[in-house]
């Protein structure tokens, strides 16, 4: 038991430490495709850093719901990553790691952001959240079909079950390959990623996620960056253990 659950917080600690090389990694490759020298990977945490070192400005008018979302929306993300079995199966809360209970997680990281967001009254906010929204009502069903075309397949939501099914199958059939692009195109909606969103941009015409974080700084900016970091690794590794779960 003390085994398991040292293996279980060592693969969340992990998790914690990687998702903002993975950001930054993600930052350095897109940079070189636009034939660009781009930032250095390990510069997120230098970001973070940075942000956890700054005083936090608040707005007069926000309640105290704007001061705790950027913690529960980091807890509920973080948890999320727990779930999947980034680098082993059979984990000690492998039993709880069920797709669906991912994606309420997330759903719930959503709609807390969602609604601090709102919290402040600014027209920034209200045009980040209703495009948030509507991209979420387009790419949660998405997802829910994912996780059900691959429950069909592996006879359980459990990830941990699905990978070894997937390990043991050996290769991708039809239905799974097009769930495998439906969840990569989830993926790049959810993550704020081209073609849907773009994090790099402040402009009002394109702006979604970044719309909902203007009103934030310091040490809740860094929260939710990181949650952010986070979440990007979650789809990586959902993606690789359903899909590509080889070495395991």
């Amino acid at each position: 038991m003390t085994a398991a659950l040292a293996v279980q917080l060592g693969q969340m600690l992990l998790v914690l430490a990687l998702a903002p090389a993975l950001t930054g990694l993600t930052r350095r490759m897109k940079a070189r495709l636009q034939r660009r020298i781009g930032p250095p990977i390990l510069q997120p945490y230098r970001d973070l850093r940075r942000l956890f070192g700054k005083e936090v400005v608040l707005a007069e008018n926000s309640s105290w719901l704007f001061r705790v979302a950027p913690y529960l929306v980091f807890a509920a993300t973080w948890v999320a990553v727990a779930l999947v079995p980034t680098f082993q199966t059979g984990l000690l809360f492998s039993w709880a790691g069920d797709l669906i209970a991912i994606v309420a997680l997330l759903g719930a990281a959503r709609f807390i952001q969602a609604i601090a967001a709102l919290d402040t009254g600014t027209s920034f906010g209200g045009i980040g959240v209703s495009r948030e929204m509507m991209i979420a009502s387009l790419a949660e069903p998405a997802m829910i079909m994912v996780v059900f075309t691959v429950a069909l397949v592996a006879g359980s939501t459990e990830l941990s079950t699905s990978a070894v099914f997937m390990a043991d199958m050996g290769g991708l059939r039809v239905s799974l390959a097009m769930a495998l692009v439906a969840l990569i195109i989830v993926a790049l909606a959810e993550n704020a990623r081209i073609p849907v969103d773009n994090p790099a941009t402040h402009l009002e015409v394109t702006m979604v996620h970044e719309a909902m974080l203007l009103e934030y700084s310091g040490r809740h900016l860094a929260m939710i960056e990181l949650a952010s970091s986070l979440k990007l690794l979650l789809y990586i590794s959902v993606i690789a253990c359903i899909f590509f779960p080889f070495g395991l």
